[in-house]
């Protein structure tokens, strides 16, 4: 029986993801996955996309890799997208939302430009991941945050850090 939660923390490039991944593996002890990072450590790419000039992730690969960790439990996975994981892994999903004028001045800052840009502050706009989450998992499971400022992450991390408290007081 697994001890300790798994936690989806998803959201639109830009929203936040890493900075509360790692803020709240370090508040609650939970393992922090970042995706990106685990496909490029094991190059667990099926090709290049030339429109927005990175890797294409293998899906399939990324969750074997991952497969014995979630089964372990205690692990908060980070990624922009979710409907590649199956739902039996995630105790939680946590979509991270921004506004559409700070998420573009951030990715600006990231050197993303053209179609790469738009469309990620367009996903943004008509809530794609939510949707997509709302879609891959439970609705019960699934939950939403502004990631708009320092007071909201704050407070988003005092939030989870409540939920991995109180999820581990029921479940051992």
């Amino acid at each position: 029986m697994v001890k300790r939660p798994n936690i989806l923390l998803t959201g639109t490039p830009g929203v936040g993801k890493t900075t509360l991944g790692k803020e709240l593996s370090s508040r609650t002890g939970l393992t922090f996955v970042n995706v990106g990072d685990l496909a490029q450590e094991g190059q667990l790419y099926d090709g290049f996309d030339e429109d927005y000039q990175c890797p294409i992730l293998d899906e399939d690969r990324v969750v074997d890799e991952l497969e014995d960790k979630m089964e372990e439990g205690g692990v908060i996975v980070e990624y922009h997208g979710c409907d590649l994981f199956p739902e039996r892994w995630f105790h939680i999903v946590f979509v991270l939302r921004t506004d559409n004028t700070q998420l573009y001045n951030r990715l600006e800052a990231r050197g993303y430009t053209g179609k790469k840009l738009q469309d990620n502050v367009q996903c943004e706009i008509f809530q794609t991941i939510l949707e997509e989450a709302m879609e891959a998992y439970s609705e019960d499971i699934v939950h939403q945050l502004p990631s708009n400022s320092p007071d909201d992450l704050e407070r988003n991390l005092e939030q989870m850090s409540q939920w991995v408290e109180q999820w581990i007081k029921e479940h051992n």
